[in-house]
């Protein structure tokens, strides 16, 4: 009777262990050194799959796998398994994930992963973010205040609009007739007549070149549609092709629009994916850009469940 009491309580403790395997997989590795005679159970459970609910969203095309990490249920979540997850062949199929987590001092905090598992800043996931938010209760009468890697942000939602704040630009270089600009995440940016036929093999060129082939580069072609709107295309890193859309690959293309337009406040862009705008104050000399917002559409997709 004793020894099966015995038994019953070792298999609550460890169940609990299989639930949060991420999460306590130091402890199990602990246990099965100091209890060799559980080796093979404790073995069994950490090696165990463990079963990811996801929530797949998309702003112009461009998607993500959300999930709610606000318990802390995906700290653990490997590079391998957020490659595996992004992988469209493999996996679930996405340009990026993204972990929903609790924040002292914010509503949340958003971090974003791109399909090979670096991190960065995305404008569209920050978007697509808000709007998870919105359904997990996070955000209050359509505003919010988060925290993401490159620092703090403010968005306001209304009948799936997400109108997001940008950070201030700072980090703008001419390179001949290009132009570098730090939108969150680093943008190379080109103007040309029309769109080209070649992204993926120009993106290519320039992300590999000698100067950004360490850190990388998002590689944008922007050309005129009217007045105040543009057409872009952009070859993301991490993704290493080319995406539907691009939130700070738009803002981007649309800050170095305005330099050349500054009579123009706001910027319509059209990308393969559907239109976004941005707004911001004049450029200033030795200033840059502030008050900066990323306005458009983000949407739920499908929800479901897999195994890793």
């Amino acid at each position: 009777m004793l020894k099966n009491v015995k038994l019953l309580y070792f298999f609550i403790i460890v169940s609990f262990f299989k639930i949060f395997r991420q999460k306590y997989r130091k402890i199990l590795s602990f246990l099965i050194v100091k209890y060799p005679c559980y080796r093979y159970l404790f073995l069994v459970f950490l090696h165990s799959k463990m079963k990811v609910i996801f929530f797949k969203y998309q702003g112009t095309g461009n998607d993500f796998i959300m999930l709610d990490n606000v318990k802390g249920h995906y700290d653990e979540l490997s590079v391998e398994n957020i490659s595996f997850l992004c992988n469209r062949k493999m996996g679930i199929g996405a340009d990026g994930l993204i972990k929903l987590s609790a924040k002292k001092g914010y509503d949340f905090e958003v971090e974003y992963f791109n399909a090979d598992g670096s991190q960065s800043f995305c404008g569209n996931g920050a978007r697509c973010s808000v709007l998870f938010a919105e359904k997990l209760g996070l955000v209050k009468g359509g505003e919010c205040s988060f925290l993401a890697i490159d620092g703090a942000h403010k968005a306001y939602i209304n009948s799936g609009i997400v109108r997001l704040e940008m950070l201030p630009v700072t980090n703008l270089e001419k390179l001949n007739n290009d132009f570098i600009i730090d939108t969150g995440s680093p943008h190379f940016v080109r103007f040309e007549e029309k769109e080209t036929e070649n992204i993926i093999e120009f993106g290519k060129e320039i992300r590999y070149s000698e100067r950004f082939k360490e850190e990388g580069i998002n590689v944008n072609v922007v050309h005129l549609i009217k007045d105040n709107t543009i057409a872009v295309q952009t070859y993301e890193r991490g993704v290493e092709d080319e995406t539907l859309s691009c939130g700070t690959g738009v803002t981007a293309c649309a800050l170095v629009f305005r330099m050349k337009r500054p009579e123009i406040h706001r910027v319509d862009v059209q990308t393969k994916g559907g239109v976004l705008s941005v707004e911001s104050d004049d450029y200033v000399e030795g200033i840059g850009f502030k008050n900066i917002w990323l306005s458009g559409p983000a949407k739920k997709v499908f929800d479901g469940s897999i195994e890793i």
